[in-house]
C-alpha cells in the first residue's frame, strides 16, 4: 500500500514538474532601426544557461519552470541589457531591443565608427524619427579642423554635396544656404530647426532666419533633403536642425573657454558651462562676438546665450526646458554695381545703414518611454523676435547718401507651437515593423511696418512723424495644423518599403494698409496716400511619400525615395515695400515632388561614399524676372515663373588614404574627401517670355568642394578648395546688373582654405587662414537689404583660437 501511494507521488510530482516547463522564445533587434542582432549572448539568471542569438536575432531557450527570471544580454557592439520576464506555463515570445554604443535615447554621441571628417549619416530611427531611404547627412562640428569662431559655412558643410552659399557675412551672424535651385537667402527654403523645434521668424509665414546657432554650442548638424517634407513640413529643401551640445553625465560642472582673434578687428569669446547633479542636468554658453569687416561701415556686435536644463523624473520620463537669448546690432555698408565691384569691392558709399536684431526662444520637451516597444515625444516652443533695418537705399545703387531721411522697416514676430509624436515597434506577420505618428499646431503673428527714419547717421529706429510718414503698415496672423505619419516595414532582413502621409491646414491673412509719399523737385512732401487691404487664404491637401532601401551586404545601403513638396506664399509675396521691386497681385503656391536614387556606404573610419541622382520637379516656382516701370527703371517682378526641373547628380568620397595603406599604423593620417554636384536646371514652361528654356536661378552647373586633411598625432591640418561655376541670379538670365545691381550674372569662383588644430592637456590652440588666395568674388545680388546690389565676400583673413577646458 505505502510502495503504490509513494509510486502515484512521485507521478504526480514529475507530471507536475514537465507541465511547469516552458520555452522562451525572443528575438534581439537595434534600437536604432530595428535591424537584427546576431551573436548577442543570452545569459538567464547567475549564466548556468545561456544561447547565442542567429543571423535574425532570434534565441529560445528550453526547459524553464514557472517563475520570474533575469535575462542578461551582451553583443560587443551594443550596451549591456538586463530585464526581467515572467513565465507560467504559456511559453511565451519577446522582443527585446539594445542601444548600439553610439546611441542614447535623446542623441547620437558619434565614436569610433564616425567619418574622419566630421560626416556621418542619420540612423533608420534616431530621435523620434524616421529616415530609412532618406538622403540625409550629419556634420560634427567637434571632429572638424576649419574656423569655427565666425560660423565659417563654406568649411562646416563643405561635406554636403549640392548646397549653394551666400558668403556676404564673414562673422556667421545669419547663415545662408540653398541648394537644387533654391534661393539661400536666410535658409528659407528650408525647415530650420534647434533641438527640433522652430528658429525662423515664421514657420509660414516668413521662414526666414535671422538667428544661427554658434557652431562653437552645437553638437551636430542634421540634414535631410527633400524627403523630409512628410514629417517636419513642405519645404522644398528639407530640414536643418542644430542639435545643442547634450549636458556633461560624468561631471558636475566642466567649464570651456574659446577666445579667437582675427582680421578686421574680429573677436569672439565663448564660455560654456555643463553638468549632471543626480537628476538634474545642464548645459548653457554665453557668446559675445564683434568685429569691423572687410569693407568700411561694416562694424558689428553680437551678443548669444544659452541653457538647457533637464530633469530625469523617472528611468521612463525626462523634462527639459530650452531658452535662447541673441542680439546683435550690425553697420551695412550697401551693394555695388558690377562696375563698382570691378573698381574696388571693398568700397562704400553707405555710412548710415544699420541691421538690429533681437531673437528669443523657449521650448519645453517631455520625452516618455512608454514601455519596450513605444516612446512618446512631446515638444512646446515659442518666439518673441524682431529685426529692424534702416538706411538709404535708392534703385541706383552709386548714387550718393543726400543725408535725407532713411528708409526704416520693422518687423516684430510672435508665434507659438507644439508638436506631439508617438514611436511603435511591432511585428505585423512576424516582420519587424516602425510607425511613427505625430501632430502640429502652429500659431503665428507678425507685425510689420515701415516708414521715414531719421536723417542722422547713428542706428536711431524711431520713426519720424509715424502718425504721417508710416507708408506701410500690416499685420499677418496665421495658423497651421498638420496629422503626418511614416512607417517602416521590414519586408526582408535586407529590403524595407517607408511609406509617408502628411495633412496640411494652412491659414495666412494679411490686413493693413499700403502708400507713396510724392515729393516735389525741392524734396518737399507734396502728397501721401494710402490704400487699406485685407486677405484670408486658407487651404488644406495631402502629401505623400515612399522610401525604399535596400542592403545587400552589410557595408551597402541603396536608397530611394519620392517625396511631394509644398511651400506657400509668404507675406513678402502677398505685399512687399522694396523700391526695387513689385508682386504679382496674382501669386499662388508652389507644389512639386523630389526624387532621390543613391548608393552609399555604412559608416566606417577608413572609407566612406554617398552618390545619388535627384530629380526636382518644381510647379508655380516663384521667383523674380527683370522688368521695367514707365519711367523705365530697372524693377524685379516677384511672380510665378513657371514649371522648373532641376536634376543632377550629387556625389561625397572620403578616404583615410594612410589608414588604408598601413591599418596597424595610428600615428599618421591622410584624409582625402571629395564633394561634386552636376547639375542641368531649365525652365520646361513659363506664360512669361523670355523664360521658357532658360536656366533656373541659383543654380551652378558644377559645384565641387575637395579638400585633405593631413595628421600626426594630435596635430591636424586641412587644406580645402571650393570652386562653383556661373549661376544666374533671376529667371531671364540676365548677365549685366545696369545701376541697380540687382540682377545679373554670379560669375564663377574659385577659394581656398587653411586651417590647423592641435590639444595639449587641457588646452586647445587653432587657426585658419581663409581665402588663402585672396580672391575677389561675390556670391550674392541683394535685392534690399543689406544691399541693394552686389554684397562682395571677404578677401583673405586670418583667425586664432585658443581654448581652455576644466
Amino acid at each position: 500500500m505505502t510502495s503504490k501511494v509513494f509510486s502515484a507521488f512521485v507521478f504526480c510530482f514529475f507530471t507536475a514538474v514537465a507541465f511547469g516547463q516552458n520555452t522562451l522564445h525572443g528575438t534581439v533587434l537595434s534600437r536604432s532601426d530595428s535591424s537584427a542582432i546576431a551573436n548577442c549572448t543570452v545569459h538567464v539568471n547567475d549564466g548556468k544557461q545561456m544561447v547565442t542569438s542567429d543571423p535574425q536575432g532570434r534565441f529560445t531557450i528550453h526547459d524553464l519552470a514557472d517563475g520570474t527570471y533575469t535575462l542578461h544580454l551582451t553583443q560587443s557592439d551594443f550596451r549591456y541589457r538586463k530585464l526581467e520576464t515572467t513565465l507560467k506555463g504559456d511559453n511565451p515570445s519577446i522582443v527585446v531591443y539594445l542601444e548600439p554604443y553610439d546611441v542614447t535615447l535623446e542623441e547620437v554621441v558619434v565614436t569610433d565608427q564616425s567619418g574622419d571628417l566630421g560626416l556621418v549619416r542619420m540612423r533608420a530611427v534616431e530621435n523620434m524619427g524616421i529616415y530609412e531611404g532618406k538622403k540625409s547627412e550629419v556634420i560634427l562640428p567637434d571632429q572638424l579642423v576649419a574656423n569655427l569662431a565666425t560660423n565659417n559655412a563654406r568649411q562646416i558643410y563643405s561635406r554636403v554635396a549640392g548646397l549653394n552659399i551666400y558668403e556676404n557675412d564673414g562673422a556667421g551672424l545669419q547663415l545662408s544656404i540653398g541648394g537644387r535651385g533654391l534661393d539661400p537667402n536666410r535658409t528659407a527654403n528650408f525647415n530650420v530647426k534647434q533641438n527640433g523645434y522652430d528658429i525662423s521668424a515664421d514657420a509660414l509665414g516668413y521662414p526666414e532666419s535671422y538667428y544661427t546657432p554658434p557652431t562653437e554650442g552645437i553638437g551636430r548638424i542634421q540634414i535631410v533633403r527633400g524627403a523630409a517634407s512628410l514629417q517636419y513640413g513642405t519645404q522644398f529643401g528639407g530640414l536643418i536642425n542644430f542639435v545643442m551640445k547634450r549636458p556633461t553625465a560624468d561631471k558636475r560642472l566642466e567649464l570651456v573657454a574659446r577666445q579667437s582673434a582675427g582680421s578686421f578687428g574680429f573677436y569672439n569669446a565663448f564660455t560654456s558651462a555643463s553638468g549632471t547633479v543626480n537628476k538634474l542636468s545642464y548645459y548653457t554658453f554665453f557668446q559675445y562676438k564683434r568685429g569691423d569687416g572687410w569693407r568700411d561701415n561694416s562694424h558689428f556686435d553680437s551678443y548669444t546665450g544659452y541653457a538647457n536644463v533637464n530633469y530625469q523624473v523617472s528611468d521612463k520620463t525626462k523634462i527639459g526646458v530650452d531658452a535662447t537669448l541673441m542680439s546683435y546690432l550690425a553697420q551695412q555698408p550697401g551693394g555695388l554695381t558690377d562696375e563698382m565691384f570691378k573698381a574696388d569691392p571693398r568700397q562704400t558709399n553707405r555710412a548710415r545703414n544699420w541691421f538690429k536684431v533681437n531673437w528669443n526662444l523657449f521650448a519645453l520637451h517631455v520625452d516618455h518611454k512608454v514601455d519596450e516597444t513605444s516612446e512618446v515625444n512631446l515638444r512646446v516652443f515659442g518666439l518673441s523676435a524682431s529685426r529692424y533695418s534702416l538706411g538709404f537705399r535708392p534703385n541706383r545703387v552709386a548714387t550718393v547718401d543726400d543725408n535725407s531721411e532713411r528708409d526704416l522697416i520693422k518687423g516684430v514676430f510672435t508665434n507659438w507651437g507644439a508638436e506631439a509624436r508617438y514611436l511603435k515597434r511591432y511585428t505585423p506577420a512576424g516582420k519587424h515593423a516602425v510607425l511613427l505618428v505625430g501632430s502640429r499646431f502652429y500659431n503665428g503673428f507678425n507685425h510689420s511696418n515701415q516708414g521715414l527714419g531719421s536723417n542722422g547717421s547713428d542706428a536711431n529706429f524711431n520713426y519720424v512723424n509715424p502718425e504721417d510718414y508710416i507708408t506701410y503698415d500690416y499685420r499677418f496672423p496665421n495658423r497651421n495644423v498638420a496629422l503626418f505619419a511614416e512607417n517602416i516595414f521590414y519586408l526582408h532582413e535586407k529590403f524595407s518599403v517607408t511609406p509617408g502621409i502628411r495633412y496640411e491646414y494652412i491659414d495666412t491673412k494679411a490686413n493693413g494698409y499700403y502708400g507713396n509719399i510724392t515729393r516735389d523737385l525741392a524734396g518737399n512732401v507734396i502728397d501721401i496716400s494710402r490704400t487699406e487691404e485685407s486677405r484670408d487664404n486658407h487651404r488644406q491637401f495631402i502629401l505623400g511619400g515612399i522610401g525604399l532601401s535596400y542592403k545587400p551586404t552589410g557595408h551597402v545601403d541603396v536608397y530611394a525615395n519620392l517625396s511631394q513638396n509644398y511651400r506657400s506664399i509668404t507675406f513678402n509675396d502677398m505685399r512687399v515695400a522694396n523700391p526695387s521691386s513689385v508682386i504679382d497681385p496674382n501669386l499662388t503656391d508652389e507644389k512639386g515632388y523630389s526624387l532621390d536614387l543613391g548608393i552609399r556606404s555604412e559608416q566606417t573610419t577608413l572609407f566612406n561614399y554617398d552618390v545619388s541622382l535627384f530629380y526636382l520637379n518644381y510647379n508655380n516656382r516663384i521667383g523674380e524676372v527683370q522688368t521695367y516701370d514707365a519711367n523705365n527703371r530697372v524693377l524685379r517682378e516677384r511672380t510665378n515663373i513657371g514649371q522648373a526641373l532641376i536634376q543632377g547628380i550629387e556625389s561625397y568620397v572620403e578616404s583615410n588614404l594612410l589608414g588604408l595603406a598601413d591599418p596597424a599604423q595610428k600615428d599618421w593620417s591622410g584624409v582625402v574627401f571629395v564633394n561634386a554636384a552636376f547639375i542641368h536646371s531649365e525652365y520646361h514652361s513659363s506664360d512669361i517670355p523670355g523664360v521658357k528654356g532658360k536656366e533656373v536661378e541659383f543654380v551652378p552647373k558644377v559645384n565641387v568642394k575637395t579638400g585633405v586633411r593631413l595628421g600626426h598625432k594630435k596635430l591636424q591640418a586641412s587644406f580645402q578648395y571650393t570652386h562653383l561655376s556661373d549661376q544666374y541670379s533671376e529667371a531671364t538670365n540676365a548677365v549685366d546688373g545696369g545701376v541697380s545691381g540687382v540682377v545679373g550674372i554670379i560669375p564663377a569662383y574659385s577659394i581656398m582654405d587653411v586651417s590647423l588644430s592641435y590639444p595639449w592637456k587641457k588646452f586647445r590652440i587653432e587657426g585658419s587662414v581663409n581665402n588663402l588666395a585672396n580672391q575677389m568674388y561675390f556670391t550674392r545680388r541683394a535685392t534690399g537689404y543689406p544691399g541693394p546690389g552686389i554684397l562682395p565676400s571677404d578677401g583673405r583673413s586670418f583667425y586664432v583660437t585658443l581654448q581652455v577646458k576644466l
